[in-house]
């Protein structure tokens, strides 16, 4: 018993001894603050306060092993100065992608493989072995001009990173100066494309041409203004076909990094519920008779093994035709349907512009196509009115046309 209260009284005062270098205070916020006199007869404090006490042990602990040395130690700001100085933008954007969160959550997926195309191939080939202090705005407005020459969304994408990356930088006091980031307008892109919807001659024909059992996909695209992503999800227990419903609730999305992720819509609007219209209700009847999957969480278009639809599967491959006209390989899919109706320029998101102005000449009002097309914002069902718009002046001269030639 003795020997043991020996040994006790032993280790506190060693304890005691440890604790004795340096000072560990509470803040009123609940962070602990820690300092040291340091060699040089100064007192150091820590360069940021610590969440818990043990934390701040551990950085005396450290600092102490650091002072034993006096010939080599040096302040603790003076060390996370010059360790700021040597970062890099390429470590230090590997580290802000890891644990950037948005509105408290880690970045989605694709999200994330976005953020990683955009650094890989546009902006640590420039930036990825520059000192984090080193860059400049000069340095920013070169880039910028070389930055994904013709392919203005991109640049403007890239932009928006790399200035969100250094502001980053800014608040965490790893640049001193104002973020270099500073090319106005730099984040906007003006649309270089603009969307042609497909006529309804061209959608019939894009119909006619697709394998059976995905015919249904681009009249839903196109009448009820479904994302593929929408589509792939789309169950039969999101059907109602006795009033003519489609439920929107879920969307699929594939990452190189997490595969297959079946999701809720980014925002509320998303989740809707899309009226079908009484022409497109048939083929929908037998779509679900003869090409759904069985059962009440059956997926409407299926792939071959019974998973979600991949889009490889779907897109397929335009026919390669000779100068003659004559096809030298046949095609299939989406490429060789909009191939045959010769829209090669029309994508399959492009499918929701047809459904959104034909929607719009109805009459619709801005509320009435948000609520269709699962947009939070006003901004993109605008568009939609203002081509519906544009459709009508059409109509109108085409009018003047029929009665000055006297049909």
């Amino acid at each position: 018993m003795q020997i043991r209260c020996i040994g006790e009284a032993a280790g506190v005062a060693q304890a005691k001894n440890r604790r004795a270098f340096g000072q560990i205070t509470k803040m009123r916020s609940g962070r602990y603050q820690a300092r040291y006199t340091g060699p040089d007869g100064a007192l150091h404090t820590a360069p940021s306060t610590f969440e818990d006490k043990d934390a701040a042990v551990v950085w005396l602990r450290n600092e102490r092993i650091l002072a034993e040395s006096p010939e080599t130690w040096e302040p603790p700001k003076a060390r996370l100065a010059k360790a700021q100085n040597r970062a890099t933008f390429g470590k230090y954007s590997k580290a802000w992608l890891e644990g950037r969160k948005v509105k408290g959550r880690p970045l989605a997926a694709r999200t994330r493989d976005h953020y990683e195309a955009l650094l890989d191939d546009h902006i640590l080939p420039t930036f990825e072995d520059v000192p984090l202090a080193s860059i400049t705005p000069e340095m920013v407005d070169h880039w910028y001009e070389l930055c994904a020459v013709g392919r203005p969304t991109t640049q403007a994408h890239a932009y928006s990173l790399l200035r969100t990356i250094l502001g980053t930088a800014v608040d965490r006091g790893v640049i001193k100066t104002a973020n270099p980031a500073k090319v106005r307008g730099g984040g906007s892109a003006e649309r270089v494309k603009k969307v042609k919807p497909a006529s309804l001659e061209e959608l019939e024909t894009i119909v006619l041409a697709m394998p059976e059992r995905y015919r249904l996909m681009p009249l839903l695209a196109a009448w009820c203004a479904l994302r593929f992503g929408e589509l792939a999800e789309l169950r039969r227990n999101d059907v109602d076909t006795k009033n003519g419903i489609l439920h929107v609730r879920r969307g699929v999305v594939r990452s190189k990094s997490a595969g297959v992720i079946t999701k809720k819509p980014k925002s509320d609007a998303g989740i809707r519920d899309v009226y079908v219209p009484p022409h497109v209700m048939p083929m929908l009847r037998a779509h679900l008779l003869e090409h759904a999957q069985a059962g009440r969480d059956g997926l409407l278009f299926p792939s071959a093994t019974g998973g979600h639809l991949a889009p490889s599967t779907f897109y397929g491959r335009p026919a390669k035709v000779a100068k003659d006209g004559s096809v030298k390989v046949s095609g299939r899919g989406w490429y060789e349907a909009r191939r045959v109706a010769g829209r090669d320029d029309l994508r399959f998101h492009d499918l929701r512009h047809t459904g959104a102005v034909l929607a719009a000449q109805t009459g619709a009002t801005l509320a009435e196509l948000m609520g269709r097309l699962g947009h939070s914002t006003p901004a993109a069902a605008l568009r939609y009115q203002h081509a519906a718009a544009e459709r009508d002046k059409e109509i109108a001269r085409r009018l003047s046309e029929m009665a000055g030639s006297g049909e």
